[in-house]
């Protein structure tokens, strides 16, 4: 019993973070929550993010398409937006797969980082958990840009269920809940598509922890603040809601 004992103390002890590594990390999974909340729930100042001024004009998009006879242009937009996904479906899931490469170069690489000044320096189980939190990462990034790829599919198919432009006389309130189904299969695509890229912006911030926690939280704070500005403060968005705020 006392051996146990002794063996779980080392096994512990050997997985410890230091203050540092725990604040990093717990400013990085802050500052991913709240990102995600002003960007999809909140406003900042009272200024809509740009996110939300987008599902916006995805409404106004599938209502022009509506009264559209052909909807070639239509179905060449959704294609895009599925090429897009998958692009970065993709490289998320060979970012996974560098990561489980890393884990098996364990020794090469710590050998690397012993040579590099003291700031580089840590433990070998502190790397592999580093590691580890870097798929897990890219592996939920991979998980949203795949079950957007799948929503955009659908989004497909229901757009084409909607009625000719012809026949929308025949029953308008039938036409309108199929457009309300595109528009809602559309933005709820788009938003798993925005958390996976929210991931593979984040990503970079969190590899600054290989060299400092204080590195990874100045890099983390930083992309945040870009982030902000994009959605809030952005000329993009000034293109879209200049006269909606």
């Amino acid at each position: 019993m006392p051996g146990r004992l002794q063996n779980a103390r080392s096994v512990a002890k050997r997985f410890a973070m230091s203050t540092p590594d725990l604040s990093a990390l717990a400013v990085f999974v802050i500052l991913w929550i709240g990102y995600s909340w002003i960007t999809d729930r909140a406003r900042l100042f009272d200024r809509v993010s740009l996110t939300r001024a987008m599902s916006s004009q995805r409404a106004v998009w599938i209502r022009n398409a509506m009264h559209r006879d052909l909807r070639m242009i239509d179905t060449q937009i959704m294609a895009g937006l599925q090429n897009g996904t998958a692009f970065f479906a993709s490289t998320s899931l060979l970012a996974l797969g560098s990561c489980f490469a890393l884990l098996g170069a364990t020794e090469q690489v710590f050998a690397i980082f012993n040579d590099l000044p003291e700031v580089f320096r840590g433990s070998r189980a502190g790397f592999e958990l580093k590691v580890g939190g870097l798929a897990i990462i890219f592996g939920y990034a991979f998980f949203k840009f795949g079950w957007s790829y799948r929503l955009f599919n659908y989004c497909t198919i229901l757009l084409g269920a909607m009625p000719m432009s012809g026949d929308i006389h025949k029953d308008p309130a039938g036409a309108d809940l199929a457009a309300d189904k595109v528009i809602r299969m559309n933005i709820l695509a788009a938003k798993h598509f925005n958390m996976g890229l929210r991931a593979i912006f984040l990503s970079i911030g969190y590899l600054g922890w290989f060299v400092s926690p204080y590195l990874c939280i100045a890099k983390n704070v930083s992309i945040i603040i870009v982030l902000v500005r994009r959605q809030f403060y952005s000329e993009a968005r000034l293109a879209i809601l200049e006269n909606l705020d």
